[in-house]
């Protein structure tokens, strides 16, 4: 069996991606990024604030996390909520206890229910980024592009309303993306998204409507990836990220600064047998000088690209 020609003839077949987003790059040999005040690696947080209908969509796909059982699935619904009404709370505590900034990915739908804790979020220095509109807000190619776009100023403007200012940060549901979100995302003002996930370092994308910057949230080192999907226990989840803190400190040495993407759900680790064991990890991390504790939108301004 032999290839079709077309496939030898692709006009973007080249070293590396197929697009014109991007030229491929190898990490080592990148001019190195140098963090504020001398740190090797950006801690950069993410906390997802997310709500579920509880009539979940399936088209183009079901939001991890969503509904299982039968309609209504209170034992979900509840389960999610728990992370609104109880969880992220102490994972907010647990920020101040160390004086760590992060990001927040929330969904509009939290902005229009439960606007107190967006003020809370920014009050306590943090910054919000968007995240759709609610879990059913998902995008894949095939979503009409009017559709998408309207998507994302809906999550835009509630967000903007309830915080007083705009989000730079998107964060799609599961990091899918449409054929057309990048160059939405750019048209719409945003300065970076997060769901390009083959890095660990900004990089700029280009788009016809302008560029924005990438910046990789690793779904391998989420707490719903490691904790839920391999069903690992919360004391292996964190030795996994002080050893991935461990090697990028080491890798930092020879070229530049490093970042350590920690992507965390109020409903899992908020949990009372949980929260402890991330409380120590922060405290882990606080002790090591090298660590920069970075909110997404101070990580692209340093980063400087």
């Amino acid at each position: 069996m032999t290839l079709d020609p077309s496939y030898l003839d692709y006009p973007k077949r080249r070293h590396g991606m197929d697009h014109d987003y991007y030229p491929w790059s190898d990490l080592r040999a990148r001019a190195p990024i140098a963090w504020p005040g001398g740190k090797k690696v950006a801690v950069w947080i993410v906390a997802d604030l997310e709500w579920f209908p509880i009539t979940p969509a399936d088209k183009p796909f079901r939001a991890p996390g969503h509904m299982q059982t039968s309609y209504p699935d209170y034992r979900h619904y509840t389960a999610r909520e728990y992370g609104t009404r109880v969880g992220f709370y102490r994972m907010l505590d647990a920020f101040a206890k160390v004086g760590a900034t992060v990001s927040v990915a929330a969904n509009g739908a939290i902005a229009e229910r439960y606007p107190s804790i967006l003020r809370d979020i920014v009050a306590a220095g943090h910054e919000v980024i968007a995240h759709s509109t609610d879990m059913n807000g998902t995008i894949a190619s095939g979503l009409d592009e009017d559709t998408e776009r309207a998507l994302i100023a809906g999550s835009l403007d509630a967000l903007e309303k309830a915080t007083g200012g705009r989000p730079r940060g998107w964060l799609s549901i599961a990091r899918s993306q449409s054929f057309n979100t990048p160059h939405l995302l750019a048209e719409a003002g945003l300065d970076y998204m997060c769901d390009w996930v083959n890095d660990e370092l900004p990089y700029r994308f280009h788009t016809a409507a302008g560029d924005i910057v990438n910046l990789p949230l690793s779904h391998e080192l989420s707490d719903r990836q490691i904790i839920v999907n391999q069903q690992h226990g919360v004391d292996s989840y964190v030795e996994q990220m002080l050893d991935a803190y461990d090697l990028l400190a080491g890798e930092a040495e020879t070229y530049g600064g490093r970042m350590l993407p920690l992507n965390v759900t109020p409903y899992i680790l908020g949990l009372p047998y949980r929260i402890d064991a991330f409380e120590r990890l922060l405290a882990e991390l606080a002790a090591r000088p090298g660590v920069w504790f970075a909110r997404g939108d101070q990580i692209v301004d340093a980063a400087g690209i």
